[in-house]
């Protein structure tokens, strides 16, 4: 259930803005820094300033009192984030974000204070000319140095936890145990080619009775004559289900891994201009490639990037193989 434009009641604790736009795997990051300032201020109202298209990950957070969808492309859109946001005054407001449109909208909320990254830090050096406060991180990934910067603003209790909802069936999926590959990105550089996937199809259901589907790429099973690959097209509330049943992700820089990261999901991400240290899946459960001659660039070129072609189907299944077999899930194509 959402809580979009939920007039807040009162109470007595602090209230709380938290800005971070998009996309769906910068928000699945900031959702521990989010939990930690809401269980650390006691019977705050916190509101989250979000574009539309995210609202789904965020339905049911119980860290979240108050949605304000803000899509600055709609008149309409900015008009009512102004009005929802004027409904209150805020103690405090945290940019997640660090950029210029951020900053703007956090301080059009007029807070008392405003926490964001050192301006050595965020990708528009500019944002921070908004903060009142502006906060040096000294982790790696983003989702501790999102959380430092809670800290920063006065969280006092850190929690490492991605409250995600179950999401809803949308689109077919096989009966039985599959391998969800979420094979497109932000930008082509940071995409494997889409013909290894044909390769990995094949490997996969010759060699271990398990299908491939396809996430996000319409017909692209058809096209790649894959065998056992399937297409899957959903939205956000199906994407979630598809990955909560999927035995193992195969994936890239790219929200869908992120998210699968987040579930604690088994998978192989495969990395190339993007520095896995800052951006890779958080936690334990995925295993990262990375050829050896990869330079960390973070250009949004259209084509894969020379390093993600040089990651070889052999390769990657090896490592899904291997996930696999942890998770006890090589079990046959269409099978239970």
């Amino acid at each position: 259930m959402f809580k979009v434009g939920t007039t807040e009641k009162r109470a007595p604790g602090a209230r709380i803005l938290v800005v971070r736009i998009g996309s769906l795997g910068d928000v699945i990051h900031a959702l521990p820094a989010v939990a930690s300032l809401k269980h650390s201020f006691p019977g705050s109202v916190l509101s989250w300033v979000i574009h539309p298209r995210w609202l789904p990950l965020l339905e049911g957070n119980p860290y979240v009192d108050r949605l304000i969808p803000f899509d600055r492309r709609r008149l309409a859109s900015i008009r009512a984030a102004w009005r929802l946001m004027h409904e209150s005054r805020y103690e405090f407001a945290v940019d997640l974000q660090g950029l210029v449109q951020s900053a703007l909208v956090a301080s059009f909320a007029r807070p008392e204070r405003l926490f964001g990254f050192h301006h050595t830090e965020v990708r528009e050096a500019l944002a921070a000319v908004f903060y009142s406060t502006k906060v040096r991180t000294n982790r790696q990934h983003v989702v501790d140095r999102n959380l430092q910067l809670a800290q920063g603003a006065g969280a006092s209790t850190l929690l490492v936890t991605f409250p995600l909802p179950e999401g809803r069936p949308e689109g077919e999926l096989p009966p039985g145990r599959f391998v969800l590959a979420n094979p497109l990105a932000g930008w082509g550089a940071k995409q494997w080619p889409l013909e290894n996937y044909a390769g990995l199809a094949r490997r996969l259901k010759d060699e271990l009775g398990v299908p491939l589907v396809l996430n996000g790429a319409r017909g692209a099973a058809e096209n790649l004559d894959a065998g056992c690959a399937l297409s899957h097209v959903s939205g956000i509330a199906g994407l979630i289900h598809a990955t909560r049943r999927a035995a193992a992700v195969v994936g890239t820089d790219s929200g869908p891994t992120h998210l699968a990261a987040a579930l604690g999901k088994p998978g192989v991400a495969i990395f190339g201009p993007t520095d896995p240290q800052r951006n890779g899946p958080y936690g334990r459960s995925f295993t990262t490639l990375r050829s050896p001659g990869a330079v960390t660039s973070y250009r949004r070129r259209a084509e894969p990037d020379a390093s993600m072609r040089e990651m070889a189907v052999d390769a990657v299944f090896e490592a899904l193989k291997a996930k696999l077999a942890e998770a006890g899930s090589s079990a046959g194509c269409g099978s239970d």
